[in-house]
């Protein structure tokens, strides 16, 4: 995939995301592909680990994995936020 396809990419799993795991963050758009392409890296290292497969380009699949990854980043950055605010 080039450049253009992980910043589309990453656009739609921040967006997915973001609509399933709501929170006070008020992200631009920048932010957005880089959560969407943050979760594509770390969701292909979960799913390749455990046997699932990897991000092999634009398809449903990768885009459920690319949502969990992004999912679980925005879940550590809500609790990294709750521990600095307590």
């Amino acid at each position: 995939m080039g450049i253009s396809s992980w910043i589309f990419f990453g656009l739609v799993a921040g967006i997915l995301a973001r609509c399933i795991m709501p929170g006070k963050e008020h992200l631009g758009i920048i932010m957005t592909i880089l959560l969407g392409v943050t979760g594509a890296l770390i969701g292909g290292v979960i799913s390749t680990a455990l046997g699932f497969g990897k991000v092999s380009g634009f398809n449903l699949y990768s885009i459920l994995i690319s949502t969990a990854g992004a999912i679980i980043v925005l879940f550590v950055v809500h609790k990294i936020r709750a521990l600095k605010q307590a």
